[in-house]
């Protein structure tokens, strides 16, 4: 059995990234646990930010956590930055301070993995940018000196079914590909291509958690929409999970195992 660390900016952002990994790795025996920096409470909900939305997501992860299986479910507390940083958090905390904290559990946890994220921070919030940082660095003060993988998607695949959904009229006008031009990560640099195919009952539950980010703002919320994607179009929309090795060459052989 291995030890597999797995962090997240935000609540709900384990449901749409990495979910089926972490459902595949507990069914296959691993010892899986989730890392969460912050409570969400500066997101887009119809309840508006602060202590009463944090405490709703807290509930909202926990249920995540506990149709994926995952055996620990740690939160580090830190406030959520918001989608321009308006709000300092996480994003404006030394990254070494966090990096320290991720360290101390990946030792405790006898971590083999981590998971972290692309270097863009996927879309570019600037949460999501820090835990790429934290992630790299954790790994480095870590005595576990675990693998590290960065959880991203397929930039050319998702840029593609975009502009299909444009021109099909499938999708609300905020679903744009220009939008996710620079975002995650080419396919070129991708390592790691997780089937999860198997586990996607248990992904769209822990999608499902998420209630408060179906809805708030004025754009149709990703969550919610994917939710509405009927049974063989969630299936191929998230039957793959793609991760980057930073230290793998890009352009070579791409995996099947995380491990």
């Amino acid at each position: 059995m291995s030890s597999l660390v797995c962090l997240h900016a935000h609540p709900d952002d384990e449901a749409l990234l990495t979910a089926g990994t972490l459902a595949r790795a507990v069914a296959e025996g691993h010892r899986v646990t989730l890392v969460v920096a912050t409570d969400g409470e500066a997101g887009l909900a119809d309840t508006g930010p602060g202590g009463l939305l944090a405490a709703r997501r807290v509930t909202e992860l926990e249920r995540s956590a506990a149709a994926l299986g995952v055996h620990r479910l740690v939160r580090l507390g830190y406030p959520d930055s918001g989608m321009q940083g308006e709000h300092g958090g996480f994003a404006a905390l030394p990254v070494d301070e966090p990096a320290a904290r991720l360290a101390a559990l990946l030792d405790e946890e006898r971590a083999d993995l981590l998971i972290g994220y692309d270097r863009n921070g996927g879309y570019g919030h600037p949460d999501h940018r820090q835990v790429h940082q934290v992630a790299r660095r954790a790994r480095e003060l870590a005595a576990a000196r675990p693998l590290l993988r960065e959880a991203t998607v397929d930039r050319t695949q998702l840029v593609r079914a975009l502009r299909l959904l444009e021109v099909s009229r499938l999708a609300p006008a905020d679903f744009r590909a220009d939008r996710m031009r620079q975002a995650f990560a080419g396919r070129h640099e991708i390592t790691h291509r997780i089937d999860v195919r198997g586990f996607l009952a248990a992904k769209r539950a822990a999608m499902r958690a998420h209630a408060s980010q179906a809805a708030g703002g004025a754009d149709t919320r990703t969550l919610a929409y994917c939710l509405r994607l009927p049974g063989p179009l969630f299936r191929l929309a998230f039957g793959v999970e793609w991760f980057i090795d930073p230290d793998a060459p890009a352009g070579g052989a791409v995996s099947s195992s995380l491990f």
